[in-house]
């Protein structure tokens, strides 16, 4: 297998602006970026959520950024496709994968999967006008694994640029485990580029996964990565992506600085003070890195403990106070 192309995926909340350029600061290993979804595109132009830096080109790379949309109204669609194409963006990507009872109920995300009519003239709808590369991700199924059998051979009909699947139905939410089994039956059914998304925790997982769905050659990291900065790294590494290999200025390039504990305290007091800067000084940043750290708790030896120092904390002070406890008393792993 030559190198594999690795994506991040969104997590709403976590992986805004601010994060994706911080991450970028510290961390090598990701060649693609997709935004948390948007929605409620009113307007036919300047939608008042598409004029912020979460979407803005000065505060993002277009070319490894791909805006998302969560909606079922092909006329939305098209919007935001127009608006993101004026702003710069190659490609949009529709959500159909968000298992949360809040959007699946609505029939949006994932929720959508057992109403194949839904999403054909959706679809028919939305090929018929949009000018800019489209894109999918979405699970097996809401309620049932079967009920994508029946979605391919729509996706089949349009020149998707790439279909991205967690192999999970939405009411899972993400307990068991991956149905990688089931990703690589549907791999010879699906004729657009097919990405793999999901259990991806570590190089040894990610090597075990590569020979169950080979010949796939695009990963999407998500709480993996989030748990683990340094696992694109890593699995870059582990395939042949050596820093020495790589040209100076791309975004694979990592930090001089070589120490995992500095790299990972210096990438989470820069995203810290980031948003800090973002929010005018107001607490209410510590709810976004509250989200974060219960995923990078993980990345230290005593979890647990770790997690007790930060989700109890309703002050700045005390939280700069308990990060850096952490980082002179806990080991990372």
């Amino acid at each position: 297998m030559s190198s594999p192309l690795l994506s991040l995926g969104p997590f709403q909340g976590i992986t805004d602006a601010p994060f994706r350029n911080v991450f970028k600061r510290h961390f090598g290993g990701i060649d693609k970026f997709y935004t948390p979804f948007f929605t409620g595109i009113h307007k036919e132009d300047h939608a008042k959520n598409l004029q912020g830096e979460e979407i803005d080109p000065k505060c993002n790379n277009v070319e490894t950024l791909t805006p998302q949309i969560l909606s079922t109204d092909a006329e939305e669609i098209l919007r935001f496709a127009k608006q993101c194409q004026q702003l710069g963006y190659k490609e949009i990507n529709l959500n159909m994968g968000c298992p949360f009872p809040r959007v699946a109920n609505k029939k949006r995300g994932c929720g959508l999967l057992p109403y194949p009519d839904k999403v054909e003239a959706m679809l028919e709808r939305v090929f018929e006008q949009i000018d800019i590369k489209f894109s999918i991700k979405c699970r097996l199924g809401y309620f049932s694994p079967e009920e994508i059998d029946a979605i391919i051979p729509i996706f089949n009909k349009f020149p998707l640029s790439e279909l991205i699947i967690h192999p999970r139905i939405g009411k899972q939410l993400y307990k068991g485990e991956a149905d990688i089994e089931r990703f690589k039956a549907l791999i010879p059914l699906i004729n657009a580029p097919l990405v793999y998304n999901g259990d991806i925790f570590s190089v040894e997982s990610f090597g075990r996964i590569c020979k169950v769905v080979q010949p796939v050659e695009q990963f999407m990291l998500g709480r993996g990565l989030l748990a683990n900065p340094f696992l694109a790294e890593q699995i870059s590494d582990t395939r042949g992506m050596s820093l020495q290999d790589e040209p100076v200025g791309t975004h694979r390039m990592r930090p001089q600085i070589h120490d995992k504990t500095d790299r990972l305290h210096n990438y989470v007091l820069d995203l810290y003070e980031d948003r800090l800067r973002h929010a005018g000084g107001s607490p209410k940043v510590l709810g976004r890195m509250k989200e974060l750290w219960s995923y990078l708790m993980n990345s230290f030896e005593e979890p647990q403990v770790v997690w007790r120092r930060i989700k109890k904390i309703n002050a700045l002070k005390e939280y700069e106070d308990a990060v850096e406890s952490i980082f002179k008393e806990i080991a990372i792993k």
